[in-house]
């Protein structure tokens, strides 16, 4: 088995690379398929060790000779424009990114019989829902992240229509930038913050989802074409920002005050989703929910990284 990891410098793709290495994640040891597996990384720049491989996806030709080379079993795409108000200001990068890029992965790992899962997200969908979406909820992306995720979707399903897609949402990991190291630091540096208080989600562990990534695709070579589509991975349950930051630094033990604030008064270029909840329905009636509530899994990403005070 041969594998590829795209966007590998990121939060996933980092997660993806050490639960392939060790063979197991914090939930428990990788599926049995991956124990053998040979898996390269690739991102727009390589590394001085050339453990992470050049490779633009946005360049046709380039993932065509690339895919072709290396007689790959399965790509992961982690690769993306995530920044929300930077896909704002600039369009034409999230579309290259977001839809182009995966739309060249897809025709390339068809014409090679190679199965792509791809990495989404939850700003597909109106987010204006207080209920759980499931993978059936009609999408209605209402920003240019979200449309060019959404376009990219429906690329890699016509193009590749054996590919798989995965939508998480409020994903954190041990690498990059995200809401748990940026809480952390304030919470030392400041005796008090202002978190937005009335956005609601599903805190994901990027080392839950590699796991259930790897899960998914292991079926799917078990069961062929009935694995294809979408499909929904988050940490369970529900909380708000200003929640989540509390119990940051709560696991930490740290004093900072947190002040909820309306998404309103804390303005951004770009809409954000009221309610980002995901319902993993497809994982609980296939291979079971493997994702563990969002609060175990953020406890043990704090004790696994040493951020407790």
């Amino acid at each position: 088995m041969r594998l590829l990891v795209t966007g590998a410098k990121g939060q996933l793709g980092e997660e993806l690379t050490r639960v392939l290495k060790s063979g197991r994640a914090d939930i428990g040891p990788v599926n049995a398929r991956w124990a053998d597996v040979e898996f390269l990384r690739t991102d727009v720049v390589s590394d001085d060790a050339s453990e992470t491989l050049a490779l633009d996806i946005t360049e046709a030709a380039d993932v065509d000779a690339f895919i072709a080379e290396h007689a790959l079993d399965w790509v992961i795409n982690c690769a993306a424009a995530t920044n929300v108000d930077g896909c704002e200001a600039d369009a034409e990068l999230a579309h290259r990114l977001n839809a182009d890029g995966p739309a060249n992965l897809a025709r390339a790992c068809e014409a090679m019989g190679t199965r792509l899962l791809h990495v989404s997200t939850d700003y597909v969908l109106a987010g204006d829902d207080p209920l759980p979406q499931a993978e059936d909820a009609v999408p209605h992306p209402k920003t240019v992240y979200g449309k060019t995720k959404l376009e990219g979707e429906r690329l890699v399903t016509t193009l590749a229509p054996s590919s798989v897609v995965v939508r998480t949402a409020w994903l954190y990991g041990s690498r990059g930038k995200n809401f748990v190291y940026t809480m952390s630091r304030l919470g030392r540096e400041r005796g008090r913050v202002r978190v937005v208080d009335d956005q609601h989600g599903s805190p994901t562990n990027a080392n839950d989802l590699a796991w259930e990534i790897l899960e998914i695709m292991a079926w799917a070579d078990e069961v062929g074409d009935a694995a294809a589509g979408i499909w929904h991975a988050t940490g369970s349950g529900t909380t708000t920002w200003d929640a989540f930051a509390r119990k940051i630094f709560e696991l930490e033990g740290l004093s900072c005050e947190v002040e909820g604030v309306s998404t309103e008064e804390w303005g951004a270029p770009a809409p954000r989703p009221a309610w980002s909840v995901l319902d993993n329905r497809r994982l609980r009636e296939t291979i079971g929910d493997g994702m563990r509530p969002w609060d175990v899994a953020l406890e043990s990403f704090v004790v696994e990284e040493g951020l407790r005070a």
